[in-house]
């Protein structure tokens, strides 16, 4: 059974860990080794995570099956001051990709963001990513396309997918 619990401040190394496993697999093809390492510097190191955990900026689970952790997500409620619930988040190891978690995840979000008055979800995703067409599956529409500058000349180019319910 998919279980989600409530990261802690100390689980910030785990959610280091499974950063730094998923996404060589998942941008490896899409971004450059720099842009890479860049991006995991400057979105997961301890002192991002520290405080965006401490200010509730986003809200960190752990995504966990016979207490083996398969990823995480972190999420924020009444986004932008809307009835909207933003994944910033979500990544799961690449072992159990194609096993219907992903799907069971984004089920369980969904249930959290309606029980915080939420009437969709939100999410970026780079457009070349392959996970654009599980997003698409499950429900979720481009609402728009977005570049995103980050620094050290990088560029984010998403598509911002919302599924609403």
């Amino acid at each position: 059974m998919i279980t989600i619990t409530e990261a802690k401040l100390n689980d910030i190394k785990l959610i280091q860990e499974i950063a730094h496993a998923t996404w060589p697999i998942t941008y490896g093809e899409i971004l450059s080794k720099e842009q890479l390492e860049y991006m995991l510097d400057l979105i997961y190191s301890d002192e991002a995570l520290t405080n965006q955990y401490n200010k509730k900026e986003q809200l960190f689970y752990l995504i966990s099956e016979n207490e083996i952790n398969l990823g995480f997500i972190g999420i924020e409620h009444q986004y932008k001051g809307e009835a909207i619930t933003k994944i910033h988040k979500i990544y799961l190891m690449p072992e159990t990709q194609g096993k219907g978690i992903g799907k069971k995840v984004i089920d369980e979000i969904q249930k959290l963001a309606i029980d915080n008055n939420s009437k969709a979800l939100l999410l970026n995703v780079n457009r070349f990513n392959s996970a654009f067409g599980f997003y698409k599956k499950i429900g979720f529409e481009v609402a728009e396309e977005v570049n995103i500058e980050i620094g050290n000349g990088y560029l984010m180019e998403d598509y911002v997918m919302e599924k609403k319910f």
